[in-house]
């Protein structure tokens, strides 16, 4: 399934999809999607190759810095395995996801003490904020591969943010870098109603859950 949008969009609430089973593993309202792995954008899918894949860091940074396919391929390799979430309601278990941790890349920038933000940008230009709090400490990376194969360009390869303890619309596909700052800011669908963080486990789905 492939569902894409263009320009300012109303929310509505209510998903359709498969029933809820009874696994505790489970966010509330969410099923078990199995083998499938929906596709879901924003925008068109890009042709974006590795040789022009770049990774950027700056903001509130000691050291902004820009890293190409090779060089963030010669940082530390770090991987994920476990769940990811859905806000249209599916789940998916036990998914492996290699790249690399984002606290790498950090630790060349060196954030300010005032970083308390940031927002995740693409080379489509999708944006999405997200708490500083959240990409530190190994619970985010950069990935480009799934599965031991390389991640395909429908689920954002060559190269995504993997944030997968928050739904997945903070996984910025195609990600092209993240601009720390002192304050919120909302990205894409932050501005079109959806939640400003996206805890799958306390629902917050919307602007106001």
């Amino acid at each position: 399934m492939k569902t894409t949008y263009g320009g300012s969009m109303n929310v509505t609430r209510g998903f359709t999809g498969r029933p809820r089973v009874n696994n505790t593993g489970l966010p509330p309202g969410q099923y078990d999607a199995g083998d499938d792995w929906p596709v879901l954008s924003a925008e068109v899918t890009p042709d974006l190759s590795p040789a022009d894949w770049t990774f950027r860091v700056d903001g509130l940074v000691e050291q902004p810095h820009t890293w190409d396919w090779d060089e963030a391929h010669a940082l530390p390799a770090s991987a994920y395995e476990g769940d990811i979430h859905c806000v249209t309601s599916w789940s998916k278990f036990g998914v492996r996801f290699a790249g690399v941790s984002l606290d790498a890349f950090l630790a060349v920038a060196r954030p300010h003490g005032s970083a308390t933000h940031a927002v995740a940008y693409s080379h489509t230009g999708y944006t999405t904020n997200l708490p500083l709090a959240d990409l530190t400490g190994g619970q985010a990376w950069i990935v480009w591969e799934y599965d031991g194969k390389p991640l395909p360009a429908e689920h954002g390869g060559p190269a995504r943010l993997l944030v997968p303890h928050l739904y997945f619309w903070k996984s910025a596909k195609w990600v092209a870098g993240l601009t720390l700052l002192d304050h919120d800011e909302p990205g894409f669908w932050e501005q079109n109603g959806y939640h400003a963080r996206g805890n799958p486990w306390e629902e917050q789905r919307y602007s106001g859950d």
